[in-house]
């Protein structure tokens, strides 16, 4: 039945039709024989008559006996059979469709990866696509686009192409297994097909949740470590449904500040949020238990262990005999065979001067010139001569012998490089040739630039027209390149070169050990090595190339490769004199032109050789179209110079399908493998007639992944065919040896790298004598440790075994291998299988690179690919998603990265591949500018920690008990005490502030107590204490006269910062009434801002508010009503025309426990909440203030603040009525204008104390960073500075203080007056670094034990390191404890816990219009479940830590130092750890330039990471590998969502603090309008 169908086809499909004629007939012709399925078709048939049809009547099944050589007996092995015209004409139309981009193309390898994808047939995978602006997704990717043909080579990582795996299987069992097989997958998968392809249908995204939660449920190995909290999921073997993510009431014990409970819904969801289909859908994926849980073990609390993979007992492991190196045939001496290269030429030059050397072709294909020996000959000694005595003086030369020079020639211009390249060799100078820098940022040339400066190269050599070419600055002179040393250009045509004496004749010798030239060679990860190789190298290897090639004279080779190096310059540069042969050139040039010219020199000149890789072998392909008059008979070797390629395999047997009817005999195609370090390391030679042609693995690619050679025996189709390269070298010893660091052995059946032993191979690394050792120096051991040889090997480079009969096969190459969980992919297999997903539709010119980078102690796979212009994203989505598919089926390996790119974008190697490590370069440094990114860290990693499982709590006593075991003692430390502190204050004899100012009115009326700035840095106004008294009596009479306010009203005050606001809140105080300060609305932002100000005065319940007549119209201003409803204001009053009346009797309070003022804040979790300040709490503050920082009347304290809450306000407003000081008064705001002025009146004033917020520190430092030297020439100095106190309510920021420390150190600024304060609600000033005392401490805690709550110091500079800076001294009359914050119990000292106090200046309470009296007790009458039971604490709701340190304070006592680490509220638990959002931060920003700010925050388990981008949106994509990256390898988080915003997107409070719940309500209600989100799966 099956081969009824086979001829069919064959005979139906022999005329000449269309590729898309010829699947419409055939379709037409199986489709009777297949079984109907609703919406499907059987991919995997069509893929078997796919092989059918190409390979049935054209390959041979061979089996060849490997037994000898500890190999599995099943390498199979086959003919090169005649081919009949039927197939090979239906190859050409396979072929002659116009795309290159099959050059990986191998028809198994596309059955393979349809048949892998045909399980997820229209289940396609559902990949969140990430949300783009507009002006992202039009790309404009059509400009880039380069018609075919002048497009440059294609490449993906390596230049080789595919590999045809045929003839391993049975022919009938293939067949009957593919329609048995495929026809009851199709059953099966067609109900599930067409349903999901009906929802696709319907549901667009929104469907796309279920449908890559199915298809990544069929991830066999890619369940995510969970990010949703860890529960053990196997018990005895069954898989137990993990629990639902959403978090219930009782499990979230986490207290809540201020009214953050009315905020919430019960799952921690804003009400009115919309959250996104798209976070839902990543979530219910990444929701299913998709791994085997990971395995148990031990976890230190301060050691995290990455999970270790654990080798599979069932891999495959090596089993055969140690092998034996084997030898290669002996180096025949043949008598006339030269001294040395420079003998050579000398002999054929004088002897054969006429013979042709080398024919260069311009770029019509015509000859451009000719070389004769003679004139090679005579123009090599010019040069020679020129270079020893021409360039420098007489005394000084610049080039002696052995010195290294630059040869700089284009690849159009081989006669012109091998006459500078022989007269190097003649002149004893040791040539170095590299490409041509087009531009000075050229790929790579940077790192050509620093060999040869490491070559000491200080002369370059180059022809007439490419010194034109170069980039030239505007004195006409060569440019100078980035990384290059000083050269000087040598033109080295006869016109500039001065003719040699008669009597000088160059020394030719024979050839020894030195130096004859160095070739480039670029590493894995970039950089640019020279490989040394000495004259004896040089010549025994062409000599062994002779024998190998059976070169004779006068043969003529046509060379399409770079002449400059590899096996270019080895056949057609140095063999080629050697033997006198004709060399055939063919430019690049040429070849983009007419990929035919080369098989067209090959008939004009009956050429015997042909050096070409594969990839021209595909061109000619694809150019061809029936040409009669070719003729191929001629050639006896084609030297395919990429043949150790796997995937060149298919090239090659498509071009002898095409071509053998034009006379190209299949023995006549030899590859070989070579490598920079060991020169030619193996060539198939070409067959006598008759004889039994070489074997050809296929071999299963689970088993190389392990190192191990298994025959394909389960007939998958996961397998790599290999051709062999021939056997050792003449005069060569190989062996194979481990990749683990020493060198063994392997066994016969163990994938190793090979080693050779000759004369001719590199002898080093110029300049790098470690490296050297260890590739060129290698003694290979034997299983007793003993060496096998004297000699020393080379190790090549390259992966391999040798088969039997010595023939060597090549799997791959050292700088291709990528080691992903212990196994070993090859980036050119997933290049291959890659292009197999719908090539022809996507990708453009098969542009793929593929490599690693290491992330999290693993390598993780990227994938690079250029799509086509036209593609949508659409397109790029769902061949993204199939890609990911396939590799894992395949390669049983995830993806970590999937970029796509425009066309034509990717950095180029000079002859057009892709430039594989530049592209890394770029792309770990965010530079790639991709057009999608698709992340899979849930997927791919697998190492992560085991998550933390929390303890059943340990009760008091053990507490207690293990304290005293460890020698910590319990954290609590106090300030001083303030009945113990002898002052004479008079102001301590009043109870009341507005007593205090009333006093100094009378006993210093004209002190001045107030002076404002302005913006220009002259005084606004200032206000005496007389001046003030009076100010406030007036407004405590407007408020009498206004209306019948009741003692205690509650009155807002509305004010910019300045003189106004303080004067209202003493009138307020002299009327008894309860002020609240409240920041006026923006007037260019109402609308943001105005809600704000409403809400407060709501909340507060203010009876009035009191304001400026500006602030006034704005209020009840048209904007404003269209943001608040401005008929619900309570009465505003205007200040600013105060009447001249006599004030009433001022009120005094009836005790001092009654409200002083409200102090409102929002706290940066975004909740706005009230505390209440008594007249004992604001008195006892501002004492405890002036005994801390040493305040009298005769002192000048400077003010950079916003005076409407915490200690911002106290210094602003209360301190100076108490301790009488001078306060200079600096409105924040005044800076934007003039970023100079605060630090200007601290010079101007000569003052020792200043206080400030971190943005104002933060503007100073960004806006006078450069000008520093200006300032001092203005004669700002800062020496006097003894305190300048940054004011905030969260961890010090170590990177700014310091920062501005080292900027204005210049200026005379001591690093040790920075310091930092710490408050926060419950009390508004808990630490303050005091005029007295020791400088502020900083320590360093290991960031991994602080999420396990645990502190542990370690050195700066150590791994996982956390620098964190004590917040000040605690201030005179606190205490502070720190409290575990579940279970209120006292901590040790090496504990993280809640920070707790105890003070007489704590606030009283929270004032809300609800009255939460459980959350009132629980945050300010808090009390110790054990220990000191009796002690009322305010919890201030920040986690930190108590050190005691070596210092002594004032009294003499050792020094206790409190840290705070963060907000107890914002601190994420994942993992059953708990990170503190700056940490991750801090980490994010670091790690691109572009990034501004970012924010962090979870929702629903998922870490979310907000980037701010300053810079081009085409940026915006870099950002999501950089900063999942960062994330995983810091904090050992996979980031869940990636959102790039637009700079000032993350709100910010007024001191600073970002508000990171603001920005999760606005990301889950789309308001952020961001540049890109990505979703990693």
């Amino acid at each position: 039945m099956c081969l009824f169908l086979c001829w069919c086809l064959r005979l139906q499909l022999s005329s000449d039709i269309t590729q898309k004629g010829y699947e419409k007939k055939r379709s037409m012709l199986i489709g009777a024989y297949l079984p109907q399925a609703p919406g499907t078709f059987s991919c995997l048939l069509f893929a078997a008559f796919d092989y059918i049809s190409n390979h049935l009547f054209s390959c041979g099944c061979f089996s060849l006996n490997l037994s000898s050589t500890g190999m599995d007996p099943s390498i199979g092995q086959e003919r090169r059979a005649p081919i009949t015209p039927t197939s090979s004409s239906r190859y050409n139309r396979r072929r002659s469709s116009g795309s290159r981009d099959e050059r990986y193309r191998s028809d198994v390898h596309t059955e393979a990866v349809q048949a892998a994808l045909a399980k997820h047939k229209e289940r396609k995978m559902a990949v969140p696509m990430p949300s783009k602006r507009r002006s992202l997704v039009v790309q404009n990717s059509m400009d880039a686009y380069t018609p075919p043909d002048g497009e440059e080579e294609d490449g993906g990582g390596g230049e080789g192409t595919s590999s045809s795996r045929e003839g391993s299987i049975s022919m009938e069992h293939w067949i009957s297994r593919a329609i048995h097989g495929t026809s009851s997958t199709t059953t099966t998968t067609s109900s599930t097909a067409s349903s999901s392809s009906s929802s696709t249908r319907s549901g667009g995204n929104g469907a796309a949740a279920g449908r890559l939660a199915d298809v990544l449920a069929q991830h066999n190995h890619s369940a995510p470590p969970d990010v949703t909290g860890y529960t053990n999921t196997t018990t005895d073997g069954i898989q137990v449904e993990r629990a639902p993510v959403s978090v219930t009431s009782a499990q979230r014990q986490t207290p809540k500040y201020g009214n953050a409970e009315l905020m919430d819904t019960g799952d921690g969801v804003p009400v009115s949020s919309r959250v996104s289909a798209k976070i839902q859908q990543l979530v219910n994926t990444l929701k299913r238990p998709k791994r085997p849980p990971l395995r148990e073990f031990f976890v230190d609390d301060f050691e995290e262990l990455l999970e270790v993979q654990q080798p599979d007992p069932n891999q495959p492991k090596a089993e055969g005999a140690q092998m034996v190196a084997v030898q290669g045939e002996k180096l025949g001496v043949v008598t006339n065979w030269p001294p040395s290269l420079e003998a050579a030429l000398q002999r054929w030059g004088t002897i054969s001067p006429k013979a042709p050397c080398l024919t260069t072709m311009d770029t019509n294909g015509k000859p451009l010139y000719v070389l004769t020996y003679g004139k090679l000959w005579s123009r090599s000694v010019k040069v020679a001569y020129n270079l020893l005595h021409k360039l420098g003086t007489k005394q000084e030369p610049l080039v002696r012998p052995g010195d290294r020079v630059a040869l700089v020639f284009p690849n159009n211009d081989p006669g012109a490089f091998m006459i500078a390249f022989y007269g190097c060799l003649l002149a004893e100078v040791v040539p170095v040739p590299i490409e041509v820098p087009l531009s000075r940022k050229d790929a790579g040339s940077q790192q050509i630039g620093f060999l040869l400066g490491s070559c000491g190269v200080t002369v370059a050599l180059t022809s007439d027209a490419c010194h034109k070419g170069l980039p030239k600055s505007p004195t006409g002179e060569v440019q100078q390149f980035r990384g290059w040393p000083k050269v000087l250009w040598f033109v080295t045509e006869s016109k500039h070169l001065s003719k040699p004496p008669r009597d000088w004749f160059p020394y030719i010798k024979e050839a020894t050990q030195d130096t004859a030239y160095i070739e480039y060679k670029t590493c894995k990860d970039g950089g640019v090595l020279g490989v040394t190789v000495t004259r004896i190298a040089m010549l025994t290897h062409c000599q062994s190339l002779t024998q190998s090639c059976s070169y004779t004279e006068a043969e003529t080779i046509v060379n399409v490769l770079d002449f400059k190096k590899d096996v270019g310059l080895w056949h057609a540069v140095q063999t080629s004199v050697m033997n006198m042969m004709h060399v055939i050139s063919i430019p690049y040039a040429l070849m983009k032109v007419n990929p035919l010219s080369w098989i067209q020199k090959v008939c004009l000149y009956k050429a015997k050789v042909a050096c070409v890789k594969s990839r021209d072998m595909h061109w000619a392909l694809v150019a061809h179209r029936d040409q009669r008059d070719i003729n191929l008979s001629s050639l006896r070797m084609l030297v395919v110079a990429d043949g150790s390629n796997p995937w060149s395999i298919s090239s090659c047997d498509a071009f002898l399908n095409v071509f053998q009817t034009k006379g190209l005999k299949p023995e006549v195609i030899c590859p070989c493998a070579s490598s920079p370090e060991a020169l030619t390391v193996a060539i198939q030679r070409p067959l006598e007639e008759g004889s039994t042609p070489p074997g050809r693995g296929i071999l299963s690619m689970q088993g190389l992944s392990h190192g191990v050679i298994r025959v394909d025996s389960e007939e998958k189709l996961s397998v790599l065919t290999l051709q062999d390269v021939g056997s050792v070298m003449p005069g060569g010893v190989m062996c194979v040896v481990k990749l683990e660091s020493v060198p063994q052995l392997c066994k016969t059946d163990e994938i190793g790298e090979l080693c050779v032993c000759t004369v001719a191979t590199g002898t080093s690394y110029y300049g790098l004598s470690g490296m050297t050792k260890n590739t060129f120096e290698v003694f290979p051991l034997a299983n007793d440790g003993s060496s096998i040889s004297d000699l020393p090997f080379t190790r090549t480079g390259l992966l391999g075994f040798i088969g039997p009969a010595g023939l060597i096969f090549v799997a791959g190459k050292m700088d291709g291998l990528m080691v992903v969980g212990g196994r070993r992919h090859n980036a050119d297999d997933i290049v291959a299988t890659a292009l197999a997903v719908e090539p022809m539709k996507f990708v453009y010119r098969g542009r793929i690179a593929v490599f690693s980078i290491t992330v999290l102690h693993d390598e993780r796979i990227v994938v690079v690919a250029e799509q086509r212009p036209d593609s949508t994203e659409e397109d790029s989505f769902q061949w993204m998603s199939r890609v990911l598919q396939a590799i894992d089926s395949i390669h049983q390996v995830g993806v970590y990265c999937l970029a796509l790119v425009p066309s034509n974008t990717l950095p180029k190697t000079p002859l057009g591949g892709i430039h594989l490590s530049e592209t890394k370069q770029l792309f770990l440094e965010g530079a790639l500018h991709p057009c999608n990114v698709l992340m899979c860290p849930h997927t791919c990693v697998i190492n992560l920690p085991k998550p933390r499982q929390k303890q059943p709590e340990i009760g008091p006593a053990s507490v207690m008990v293990g304290n005293l075991v460890s020698g910590k003692r319990i954290a609590q430390a106090s300030g001083r005490d303030l009945g113990q502190i002898e002052d004479n204050d008079q102001a301590r004899k009043f109870l009341f502030l507005s007593e205090v100012l009333q006093w100094r009115a009378q006993t210093t009326p004209d002190h001045v107590l107030y002076t404002l700035l302005n913006s220009r840095g002259t005084i606004a106004s200032s206000l005496t204490c007389v001046q003030l008294h009076k100010r406030a009596e007036k407004i405590a009479a407007i408020l009498a006269e206004r209306g019948p306010l009741q003692d205690g009203d509650h009155i807002a005050l509305v004010y910019p910062p300045g003189i106004d606001l303080i004067a209202a809140f003493y009138g307020c105080l002299y009327a008894g009434c309860v002020p609240i300060t409240v920041r006026p609305p923006h007037p260019q932002n109402i609308s943001t801002t105005l809600p704000t100000v409403k809400m407060i005065v709501e909340v507060s319940r203010s009876v009035c508010v009191m304001t400026t007549q500006v602030i006034s119209k704005l209020l009840r201003s048209k904007e404003a009503s269209a943001t608040v409803d401005i008929r619900t204001w309570p009465p505003i009053m205007d200040t600013d025309d105060l009447p001249k009346k006599k004030p009433p009797l001022q009120h005094k309070p009836s005790n001092a426990d009654t409200l002083a003022y409200l102090d409102f804040s929002v706290s940066t979790t975004g909740m706005l909440a009230g505390v209440k300040m008594s007249h004992a709490a604001t008195s006892a503050f501002c004492r405890s203030i002036k005994l801390q920082c040493e305040l009298y009347p005769s002192r000048e304290v400077a003010i950079c603040l916003d005076p409407y809450c915490g200690l911002g306000f106290v210094l602003w407003c209360l301190c100076s009525v108490y301790s009488g000081h001078q306060s200079i008064l600096i409105p924040p705001s005044e800076l934007e204008v003039n970023p100079a002025l605060w630090l200007s009146a601290v010079s101007q004033y000569k003052v020792r104390d200043t206080f400030c917020s971190y943005s104002v520190m933060e503007l100073c430092t960004k806006g006078l960073g450069l000008q520093t030297d200006s300032l001092k020439s203005r004669g700002l100095d800062l020496s006097r500075v003894r305190t300048c106190v940054v004011v905030a309510e969260e961890r010090p920021r170590t990177a700014l203080t310091q920062s501005f420390s080292k900027l204005f150190k210049d200026l005379g600024l001591h690093p040790r007056a920075v310091s930092t304060s710490f408050g926060c609600r419950v009390n508004l000033a808990i630490c303050l670094q005091g005029t007295s005392g020791p400088d502020p401490t900083t320590v360093y805690v290991d960031m991994r034990a602080l999420r396990h709550d645990r502190v542990r110091l370690v050195e700066r500079g150590s791994p996982h390191s956390l620098s964190l800076m004590e917040s000040g001294k605690i201030l005179p009359g606190v205490r502070i404890i720190i409290a575990n914050p579940e279970t209120k119990g006292p901590m040790g000292e090496s504990h993280l816990g809640e920070i707790w106090v105890h003070s007489g200046h704590n606030a009283s309470g929270y004032f809300t219009v609800y009255g939460d009296e459980a959350l009132q007790s629980d945050h300010f009458s808090s009390r110790l479940s054990f220990g000191d039971t009796q002690t009322v604490w305010a919890r201030t709701g920040y986690l930190g830590f108590l050190r005691r340190t070596e210092l002594t304070d004032a009294s003499g006592e050792r020094h206790d130092a409190l840290y705070v680490v963060g907000a107890l509220e914002e601190a994420m638990e994942l993992r059953g750890m708990r990170y503190h959002p700056i940490d991750i931060e801090t980490s994010v920003i670091r790690t691109h330039k572009s990034i501004t700010e970012c924010a962090v925050f979870t929702w629903t388990n998922l870490l979310v990471v907000v980037v701010e981008l300053d810079g081009s949106e085409q940026e915006a994509l870099d950002l999501v590998p950089l900063v999942t990256n960062v994330v995983l390898e810091e904090h050992y988080l996979i980031v869940g969502v990636v959102v790039v915003v637009d700079i000032g997107v993350i709100p910010i409070n007024s001191r600073g603090e970002k508000q990171r719940m603001h920005l999760r309500d606005g990301f889950l209600a789309d308001q952020l309008d961001p540049i890109y989100v990505a979703y990693n799966m």
